[in-house]
């Protein structure tokens, strides 16, 4: 994939390729055939793959047994990326590159139009890796797929007073939402350290939720959809 073709780039939740209920067949099928018809109207696509509830299983185990490190805890983390990512890579296969991006400022040269990427290093989530790939591919926006319709300014499942947030400014965001500092396993709706680079970048990125596959199509097309616009 060269640079100057500019894909889109989608940060993926682990959570919506692999659920904690487990594998949603049907939906694994139509979300592969919505990426392939936008594919053969000439888009390329960068899908970098976060570790989900597969990730915090690992890092709560490992927890429980033994006193852990951060350091470990993001390892653990990054290498279930890896997996997922591999499953993603051959669900696309034929149209997805043998291999998986795992340094998010190396642009990989390839024929094919998707490329499927995981996590790199220690102290941030895939969120992060994406915005680099942005910047590394020259993207503009970035396109954040989780099961959540939107941001909220706290936590809906313990505020029944959370209001959902439909467009804010990063600044915003990043002191009344997210935070300042990332601890593995950390489950926001953007990741701390990503929002920082995001800002600095003047990246625009939408949170969605990916489940609803109509309105991921409009995002992929650039149209107005359900869910937190942050720039």
């Amino acid at each position: 994939m060269k640079k100057s073709s500019t894909p889109i780039i989608l940060s993926i939740g682990g959570s919506i390729i692999i659920p904690k209920t487990g594998f949603d067949i049907a939906f694994l099928k139509k979300f592969r055939s919505l990426i392939l018809s936008e594919v053969k109207k000439g888009k390329k696509f960068i899908l970098v793959i976060g570790g989900g509830s597969t990730c915090r299983t690992y890092q709560g185990a490992l927890k429980s047994v033994i006193k852990t490190t951060d350091l470990d805890l993001d390892w653990m983390g990054i290498h279930t990326t890896i997996f997922n990512a591999q499953f993603v890579r051959a669900l696309f296969k034929g149209y997805a590159d043998e291999r998986i991006a795992l340094n998010p400022h190396v642009v990989l040269k390839s024929k094919f139009p998707i490329l499927v990427a995981a996590g790199w290093k220690p102290g941030c989530s895939t969120d992060t890796d994406a915005v680099m790939m942005a910047q590394t591919f020259g993207a503009k926006e970035l396109i954040n797929v989780s099961n959540i319709d939107y941001a909220y300014d706290k936590d809906p499942n313990v505020y029944p007073d959370a209001k959902k947030i439909e467009t804010i400014d990063w600044k915003t965001f990043r002191k009344e939402v997210v935070g300042m500092t990332w601890t593995p396993g950390k489950n926001t709706p953007f990741d701390p350290i990503a929002s920082a680079k995001a800002e600095k970048m003047k990246l625009k990125v939408t949170i969605m939720n990916g489940l609803n596959l109509l309105e991921l199509k409009k995002a992929i097309n650039g149209k107005k959809v359900q869910g937190t616009v942050i720039s």
